[in-house]
């Protein structure tokens, strides 16, 4: 069966060209999302829940389906355990005709490709700014702060409240003083 899935956007904010789209591509049925956001996405997993295997789900381009890459693979994923195919129609990626590459594997390369891209460039980041002198991590608090903290602390005269209050020492900081 042919299943077609569409979602609001900028460009198609009712899904009026998608829905006819995927009608010109023959789908049986047509869900259609009420909302563009990525949160809820109620109409795409009742999609997945009622679709069988060896169904193909049809979108008009693949933002329509996913919103990262990462929720691209996860979605892939899913589909390929139900023994689902995808055909996204501006791309021309057909997942049940794959012949040379599967479109799966290369997903999931390109997806930690960007996972590494942004890492690499976080950590180069962070030894820039390091090398500036910049120093990473919450900032200390005043040593004085701290030794007052202790003091009354041991003094079991004031509560970890009143600490806090008048030193602005929190309670897992203390404690993490107290432990050294």
């Amino acid at each position: 069966m042919l299943i077609g899935y569409a979602r609001p956007s900028a460009e198609d904010p009712v899904c009026e060209n998608q829905v006819a789209q995927l009608k010109n591509a023959g789908c049986q049925e047509i869900y259609v999302e009420e909302h563009a956001s990525p949160k809820k996405r109620i109409r795409l997993y009742e999609l997945l829940e009622q679709a069988g295997s060896g169904d193909k789900i049809i979108v008009s381009k693949l933002y329509t389906l996913g919103d990262s890459t990462r929720h691209l693979v996860e979605l892939m994923d899913t589909m390929q355990a139900k023994n689902l195919s995808l055909l996204s129609m501006r791309e021309e990626i057909d997942t049940a005709n794959e012949q040379q590459y599967p479109f799966q594997k290369i997903l999931h390369c390109l997806a930690d490709f960007q996972s590494d891209a942004i890492s690499e460039k976080t950590r180069a980041g962070l030894s820039a700014a390091k090398e500036k002198g910049a120093v990473s991590g919450r900032p200390r608090k005043a040593d004085e702060n701290v030794k007052k903290a202790i003091e009354m602390y041991e003094s079991k005269q004031y509560s970890l409240a009143d600490i806090k209050e008048k030193t602005g020492i929190s309670k897992s900081t203390l404690y993490r003083y107290l432990e050294n």
